[in-house]
């Protein structure tokens, strides 16, 4: 993995660095509370990621400024998504540290509820594993979810993940299923140039 931190390119719509279809992926920065708080203060988001339930502004405040931290840190981060069209917050997708290996991230996604049900998970993970595979050249990406979250275990099948165990999440105290996708998986289902 490129241990140089993702840099923001400035673009028409903001500093997104990564665009697809209709998301803008940008940098989270200390102003972004309130987007933060959108994100992160809402029960229905945290309540598959959070035994807490709903986080208070101390603890949106505090995952705000880990996620900071952690693009400081390992150049990488949950970025913040926003709609091409009105710059509108979606929620959050990208990448963070997974065990004790370089070549592996754990790919995850938050979405506002606004954003449910309307694709907008599936086409952001899919430019953050482009990403990851291309740009930051990592063999695999990892991807974990609530057993009760029967929406994030449809994407990961959806993207092509596959199980592999199910492993402790302290965050709610569950066995979360796990699974991985490796760079070679994910190159085969990629159409070749002559397909294009």
């Amino acid at each position: 993995m490129s241990s140089e931190p993702v840099s923001p390119i400035e673009s028409d719509n903001n500093a997104y660095f990564l665009k697809c279809e209709r998301i803008g992926f940008r940098l989270w920065t200390p102003g972004d509370l309130p987007l933060a708080l959108k994100l992160w203060g809402d029960p229905e988001v945290t309540k598959f990621i959070d035994a807490r339930g709903q986080l208070g502004p101390a603890q949106v405040h505090e995952r705000l400024f880990k996620e900071i931290a952690m693009q400081d840190v390992s150049g990488v981060q949950y970025w913040p998504i926003f709609r091409l069209d009105n710059d509108d917050f979606i929620g959050c997708c990208g990448l963070r540290p997974y065990g004790q290996k370089d070549d592996v991230l754990e790919l995850g996604a938050h979405l506002r509820v606004a954003y449910w049900t309307q694709g907008y998970g599936t086409e952001a993970a899919r430019a953050v594993i482009r990403f990851a595979f291309e740009r930051l050249r990592i063999t695999a990406l990892f991807a974990g979810h609530n057993p009760k979250n029967l929406a994030s275990r449809h994407l990961v099948h959806k993207l092509g993940f596959r199980f592999t165990h199910d492993e402790y999440y302290a965050p709610t105290g569950l066995q979360h299923p796990s699974y991985l996708l490796t760079r070679e998986q994910w190159l085969l289902k990629q159409p070749s140039e002559k397909d294009t």
